[in-house]
């Protein structure tokens, strides 16, 4: 069973969660959390604390996601940005990764042969099976 979080560092969280903290430093933080700075350093190398944070900062960035997703082709446009482009194709399901099949003949095989090798290996496959 996970460690539970303190309500400290559930306020910690709150905070850490926002853009640049909600404005404040980590001396702030601490003060108003209560802790000492060291100790908001400490719960971070947390691993619980850690994927609470992130799972807080996912959701406090859920609203923004569609105009975060929309912008991405004005920006691959206006800044010829091919990663920024390659990511909304992706996004929008238009790009997949390339995947590559290296054969160990050299490609001199007829393809309907190799079609019917691969039908004769199911065959053999669904009989063993029975």
């Amino acid at each position: 069973m996970a460690k539970q979080l303190t309500q400290e560092q559930h306020d910690a969280i709150a905070w850490m969660a926002q853009p640049k903290r909600g404005g404040k430093t980590y001396d702030e933080l601490a003060e108003i959390i209560g802790v000492h700075r060291s100790t908001l350093f400490e719960w971070k190398k947390n691993p619980v604390f850690e994927a609470e944070l992130k799972r807080q900062m996912v959701r406090n960035s859920q609203d923004k996601l569609p105009e975060l997703i929309d912008s991405l082709s004005t920006i691959a446009i206006r800044d010829g940005n091919a990663a920024m482009a390659k990511l909304a194709l992706q996004i929008n399901g238009l790009l997949t990764d390339k995947v590559e099949v290296e054969t160990k003949d050299d490609g001199s095989r007829d393809l309907d042969a190799l079609m019917q090798r691969l039908s004769t290996i199911k065959r053999v496959k669904s009989d063993e099976a029975d």
